[in-house]
């Protein structure tokens, strides 16, 4: 019907090419249709079928909630499974299965085997302290780092080697945390109290920002962006629930940014 070929073979396997990936935008939307008919004649209205989705730092605290909740309407046939965790436990979940796509920075390095990454935007790595830190007087703030007691993301995180090679750029390439975290509740407290620097991604504070109770050091490096996108596994089957989400993420992060 289409004349045009979808799939090329990879080793046992089939891969969708860019004209699979095309045609697959606009199926997508007509098996959305779909399900909303098949939402509204469902006699039980309970949900039939689960998405289980992993949640990395950067979008757990934001995208993904808004995302979910216009899915929600969309699919509310669908139970939205979310899970959160660290990279290397949801990447290796995605690879068996258990998971059907993952939200977050892209993977590096073995993390990123067997799995395909759809980039949303591009998100920086912030430094970010108290709103009365001493830091923020200095005009060059990036002098000034190692007198200060530093929360940095543990190995194995997503923005480990983003923020070493930041380091490594500024002549502190064996600076080691006081604390290691990613995560808001603990990281938050911690740099309100006291005057430890805290690098983590913007998405994960983006409220604290907002409301001034965290506050961004300006030290515009290109070397602290990188992307956050979708996540799937390149043996996972064709699925429409997976395509309306990504369908949801895509619009909630082209109105983010």
């Amino acid at each position: 019907m289409l004349g045009a070929q979808l799939f090329d073979r990879v080793g046992r396997g089939l891969r969708l090419n860019e004209a699979g990936r095309i045609f697959q935008s606009h199926a997508a939307a007509s098996m959305t249709e779909l399900m909303r008919g098949h939402d509204r004649l469902a006699k039980d209205g309970g949900a039939s079928v689960r998405l289980s989705v992993g949640a990395l730092p950067t979008a757990s605290t934001d995208l993904l909630p808004r995302a979910a909740l216009r899915f929600r309407q969309q699919a509310p046939n669908v139970r939205l499974h979310i899970l959160t965790g660290p990279n290397w436990l949801l990447f290796n979940q995605l690879r068996d299965g258990s998971l059907d796509l993952v939200v977050g920075r892209m993977p590096e390095g073995e993390t990123a085997l067997g799995v395909t990454f759809q980039q949303l935007y591009i998100e920086d790595v912030v430094l970010v302290c108290r709103p009365d830190h001493p830091i923020l007087e200095n005009a060059l703030p990036e002098e000034s780092v190692r007198q200060f007691p530093l929360i940095l993301p543990p190995k194995g995180a997503v923005i480990s080697g983003t923020v070493d090679r930041y380091l490594s750029s500024i002549g502190l390439p064996e600076m080691r945390g006081d604390f290691e975290t990613v995560a808001l509740p603990v990281g938050r407290k911690i740099v309100q109290s006291s005057d430890m620097l805290w690098f983590i991604s913007r998405g994960v504070v983006a409220e604290e920002l907002r409301l001034g109770t965290l506050i961004a050091v300006d030290l515009s490096s290109p070397l602290l962006s990188g992307p956050v996108g979708i996540s799937v596994s390149r043996s996972a089957p064709l699925s429409v629930e997976r395509s309306v989400l990504s369908d949801c993420l895509r619009y909630c992060a082209s109105n983010m940014v």
